[in-house]
């Protein structure tokens, strides 16, 4: 009885167009997160996946100050920081966590003045910060689906070069691989799902969802494109039941998705603490 209940109240909030686009934005951030998020995993730069994320706020505030939509704003702006802490790192030889560092905040410091001198009340700043994806536009799904289309084709395209990088770095480079070059244009990958996923989790908890999903994958499989398949599985799990729990306790959704994925990752770090697993 419980069951029939449960599965008409999931029928009953599917007809409102707002639960729609949520469930939607889901299943595209879905996507990126699984993809990009394996490459942050294998490579160990979550911190600067991190470090791209805080900056961009810079752009939500430079969108709200010239009243457009602040994901144009986010995502030049996010490409901005991911170029510019790659080539600090690689180029100007500044060490890495002090380029993120710089960028991080000198990001959100920028954010915070546009939205100060923006007029009037900035009232979805709080989703952008910590997430909403109710408040998902049907227009917002679109770019999303864009920004998917074009991650995949890149990804497809430098799949072999990304491979090498991923695992053997020095390897690749003695090989004659532009290593610099595949670095920033990964570093850009992050950097669009990052806008992807700022409606999803926002800002503050992008890291989470970029890391968690193919950590877990990386516990069934090696084989990189298993581990893309299997993460982005994860984070589409992760995303519904966070959103239908969010539902039924009326919380932030945001925060339950990353409880949710949180709650699983401890799971399977457990499971495979007392399995004996390597």
């Amino acid at each position: 009885m419980k069951k029939r209940q449960t599965v008409a109240k999931m029928a009953e909030i599917l007809q409102y167009e707002f639960v729609q686009n949520a469930v939607a934005a889901a299943l595209l951030a879905s996507i990126a997160c699984g993809i990009i998020g394996t490459y942050v995993v294998v490579r160990k730069i979550g911190f600067i996946s991190g470090g791209i994320a805080h900056a961009a706020f810079g752009g939500i505030g430079i969108g709200y100050y010239l009243g457009v939509n602040p994901l144009f704003g986010l995502i030049p702006f996010s490409l901005f920081s991911a170029l510019g802490i790659g080539l600090l790192s690689k180029k100007a030889k500044v060490a890495e966590d002090t380029a993120i560092g710089a960028f991080w905040a000198a990001g959100m410091a920028v954010g915070v003045l546009f939205i100060g001198l923006a007029p009037g009340y900035a009232p979805n700043l709080f989703s952008y910060l910590f997430g909403n994806i109710l408040t998902v536009p049907r227009s917002d799904l679109f770019m999303i689906a864009a920004l998917d289309l074009f991650i995949v084709l890149v990804v497809f395209a430098c799949y072999k070069e990304f491979l090498v990088i991923s695992f053997d770095e020095e390897y690749a480079e003695a090989s004659g691989v532009p290593t610099t070059f595949l670095y920033l244009l990964q570093l850009c990958l992050i950097a669009l799902t990052v806008v992807v996923l700022v409606r999803v989790v926002g800002i503050v908890m992008v890291i989470a969802l970029l890391t968690i999903p193919p950590a877990i994958a990386r516990n069934f499989s090696r084989n990189l494109f298993v581990m893309m398949v299997l993460s982005s599985l994860f984070c589409a799990c992760f995303t519904l039941a966070g959103l239908w729990l969010s539902y039924v306790f009326d919380t932030a959704s945001g925060a339950m998705i990353i409880l949710v994925a949180a709650a699983a990752f401890t799971v399977v770090a457990v499971a495979k603490r007392f399995s004996g697993s390597t």
